[in-house]
C-alpha cells in the first residue's frame, strides 16, 4: 500500500525530518557509489541526525528554479501533461525508501524528474547516456510507486535539452522525443529494495558507520563531523597504516612525475599546433582565457577602499603525517 504524506504546509524542519526516515533516489544513487558528490558514509551522517542535510548551493538553486521550465519543455515535447505533486510518496513494500518526485504524467503509469546541468557536462549527457545517479533515482521511484515509467528531463544549460525513459515495461517502444529507453528488470528493482533495507538496517539503524572508501565526499563528511577542539590522543595499531600512508605518496609523486614527464612530451611534439591525433587519441592544446580579480591593483586604485569586508573567512583543519625518522 501507498502512503501519500502531505508536504504542503510543513517547515523545512518537518519536510527534512520526514525524509529522515528512509532514503530518497538521491540518497540511493550515494548508497551505491554513483553520486561524484555524496558518499554513503555521508548519507550515514544526515540519516542518523550526526549532521543536518547539505545546505544550499548555487547549483541545487537554479535546479529548483528551473525545474517548472524543464517540466514546461517536457510537455511541450512529448505532448504530455505533467502535475505537481505534493507529497512523500511510501510503500509497504519497500519500507526503507522513499519518494519526493518532480511531476506525474497525466493519464499514464509515469513520473517526471528533471534536472539542470552544468555546460561542462555536456558529454555525460550525449548518446542516450545520463549519469548513473540519475538512473538510480528513477529506480527508486519506480520502485516506490510501482508505476511503468520514468522520464527523465534534462537542461544542460545554454547546450541542450535531453529527455530520457526508464521503463520496467519489456520490449518498451522508445519514443522519438527521447533519446533513449532504458529497461529495468523486476530482478533490478528487487536488488535495489534489498540494498536499501541493508544498508538501513546494518548501518542506520545500529548507528555503525559503512566502511571508510577514500571518496571526496566522505572526507568533507569527516572535516564537518569533527570540528576540533585540541588535545591529543594515542592511535593504537595503526603504526602499519602510517607507514603505508608513506609509501603510498613515495609513489602517487612519482606517478604524477611519470605523468607529467609523458604530457610535456606530447607538448613539445605538437609545438604550437592546437590539435594532435594518435590512432584512438585525440590531443587538445588550445589557448584559453579567464578573468580575475586583481586585489592588488584594486588596493593600489582605491587606497581607503575596506577589502576585509569582502572576504570570506573560513575555519577548516589541516591534516597533516610527519614521521619521526630518530626513533
Amino acid at each position: 500500500m501507498i502512503t501519500k504524506i502531505p508536504i504542503d504546509g510543513m517547515s523545512r524542519e518537518e519536510w527534512l525530518a520526514e525524509r529522515r526516515k528512509s532514503l530518497g533516489g538521491s540518497d540511493m544513487g550515494a548508497v551505491l557509489g554513483l553520486n561524484k558528490y555524496r558518499s554513503p558514509y555521508a548519507v550515514w551522517a544526515e540519516k542518523t541526525g550526526l549532521i543536518g542535510e547539505t545546505p544550499d548551493n548555487e547549483a541545487m538553486r537554479q535546479g529548483r528554479d528551473l525545474e517548472e521550465y524543464v517540466a514546461c519543455r517536457f510537455e511541450e515535447a512529448s505532448d504530455k501533461v505533467v502535475r505537481r505533486v505534493n507529497y512523500i510518496l511510501r510503500n509497504d513494500d519497500a519500507p526503507h525508501l522513499h519518494a519526493n518526485i518532480d511531476r506525474r504524467i497525466l493519464k499514464e503509469s509515469a513520473g517526471l524528474e528533471c534536472k539542470t546541468a552544468s555546460a561542462l557536462s555536456m558529454k555525460s549527457y550525449v548518446g542516450g547516456e545520463f549519469p548513473e545517479s540519475y538512473y538510480t533515482q528513477c529506480v527508486t521511484y519506480l520502485a516506490v510507486t510501482g508505476w511503468k515509467r520514468w522520464y527523465l528531463a534534462a537542461l544542460v544549460l545554454n547546450k541542450a535539452f535531453f529527455i530520457y525513459q526508464v521503463t520496467i515495461v519489456p520490449d518498451d517502444e522508445c519514443p522519438a522525443w527521447c533519446e533513449s529507453s532504458i529497461y529495468v528488470s523486476p530482478d533490478e528493482i528487487a536488488a535495489l529494495k534489498r540494498c536499501a533495507a541493508d544498508f538501513w538496517t546494518d548501518h542506520v539503524e545500529t548507528g555503525e558507520p559503512p566502511a571508510l572508501d577514500g571518496a571526496e565526499g566522505t572526507t568533507e563528511m569527516l572535516e564537518t563531523i569533527y570540528a576540533g577542539g585540541g588535545g591529543c590522543v594515542e592511535l593504537f595499531g595503526r603504526e602499519t597504516a602510517l607507514a603505508q600512508y608513506f609509501e603510498l605518496t613515495d609513489e602517487k609523486k612519482e606517478l604524477e612525475t611519470r605523468i607529467e614527464t609523458i604530457k610535456q612530451t606530447i607538448m613539445q611534439d605538437m609545438g604550437d599546433a592546437e590539435r594532435a591525433e594518435c590512432g584512438r587519441y585525440s590531443v587538445s592544446w588550445a589557448a584559453q582565457s579567464r578573468s580575475t580579480f586583481d586585489a592588488k591593483a584594486f588596493a593600489k586604485d582605491y587606497p581607503d577602499a575596506d577589502l576585509g569586508k569582502y572576504y570570506k573567512q573560513t575555519t577548516f583543519r589541516r591534516f597533516s603525517i610527519k614521521e619521526d625518522k630518530a626513533s
